[in-house]
């Protein structure tokens, strides 16, 4: 649980050095097509195997993950024999030249950033700022939805672990469908600024209908709208990528993933209880998916801040130096 958020940082960071801007959205849609792709075969192998046995084979499975970077994946940074010549923190008295790198190899981590350099990055970019705010009610929404629709779904129909396991096999197969075919496809011709908006609205839709469930089937057939909001992600990781320069790739995902980690945080502590309220016989008025409709307003915030989203790609020949570190 440590590793999760630093892994998934750090490849959309190796992807954002090693392909162009104009093919980011895409490879960021199929880097996410493949998790959704792994999510719905790990489901399907934790029904057959045992307890025990699916934790053995879980570890097995990231150790070869390990063994498959080190033999093929090389360092996308620039240096030689695997040392870094340019610093991912830089101090100030380690300015990297305009036309080079500094000749001298550079001490990695010399100070781990603090939350005024993220919001200096955050400033740094107005673009990047509302990219961060959707991120923020995206996650919101999306937190508060994994805490709360199973329990209104089992308090409301009665749900089992069956039933619930179908629902997620369904929205691992749309995730899938739509990030490696319909991505790759939509991206290059509409753009992610209105991919993104497009995934939201359709979200959004996605949790008005849960909260008006009048029949068992009504869930299921929200989720195979479920499809466009798995647009939203890679979309919004690709606009950050595209307003920092190419030694601040994991800074500005890991600065995106550590607000959406907030959000996903808040989200129960104010979504569960209120789903409680609203199923219990104390609740103001008859409702009861009045906090699944709080989710969906959540995402049509988002949704009004992604359209105003300019987005406008820094030089790729600029050596950004957005976050300076003084060495002292």
């Amino acid at each position: 649980m440590v590793c999760e958020g630093s892994i998934n940082c750090l490849t959309l960071a190796y992807v954002a050095d090693t392909v162009s801007e104009r093919e980011r959205v895409p490879a960021f849609g199929i880097l996410a097509g493949f998790l959704s792709a792994s999510f719905v075969c790990g489901t399907l192998a934790a029904r057959f195997l045992s307890t025990a046995s699916t934790f053995q084979v879980a570890a097995f499975a990231s150790m070869l993950a390990t063994i498959y970077m080190r033999v093929f994946l090389k360092e996308s940074l620039p240096g030689r024999d695997g040392t870094l010549r340019q610093p991912i923190l830089k101090g100030g008295s380690d300015a990297i030249e305009e036309d080079g790198y500094s000749p001298e190899t550079i001490e990695v981590f010399k100070k781990v950033p603090s939350a005024g350099d993220l919001i200096c990055l955050l400033r740094s970019s107005k673009t990047l700022s509302q990219a961060a705010i959707v991120s923020f009610f995206q996650s919101l929404a999306e937190g508060g939805l994994q805490a709360s629709l199973m329990y209104f779904l089992k308090a409301r129909f009665h749900f089992n672990k069956n039933q619930f396991a179908d629902l997620m096999l369904i929205v691992g197969i749309s995730g899938t469908v739509s990030q490696l075919l319909f991505m790759p496809m939509l991206a290059p011709v509409i753009g992610e600024e209105k991919l993104l908006s497009i995934g939201l609205l359709v979200g959004s839709f996605n949790m008005f209908l849960n909260s008006i469930s009048w029949a068992v089937w009504v869930p299921y057939a929200a989720t195979l709208f479920s499809a466009f909001g798995f647009l939203v992600q890679p979309s919004i990781r690709s606009i950050a990528s595209k307003q920092v320069g190419p030694n601040e790739q994991g800074k500005a995902q890991g600065c995106i993933s550590g607000i959406s980690s907030f959000a996903n945080i808040v989200s129960p502590l104010i979504f569960s209880p209120l789903t409680a309220l609203f199923l219990s016989e104390e609740a103001p008025f008859y409702f009861p998916g009045f906090s699944i409709m709080c989710i969906g307003l959540a995402m049509i915030i988002a949704f009004v801040q992604s359209t105003m989203i300019r987005a406008s790609p820094i030089s790729s020949h600029k050596i950004s130096s957005i976050i300076s570190v003084d060495s002292t």
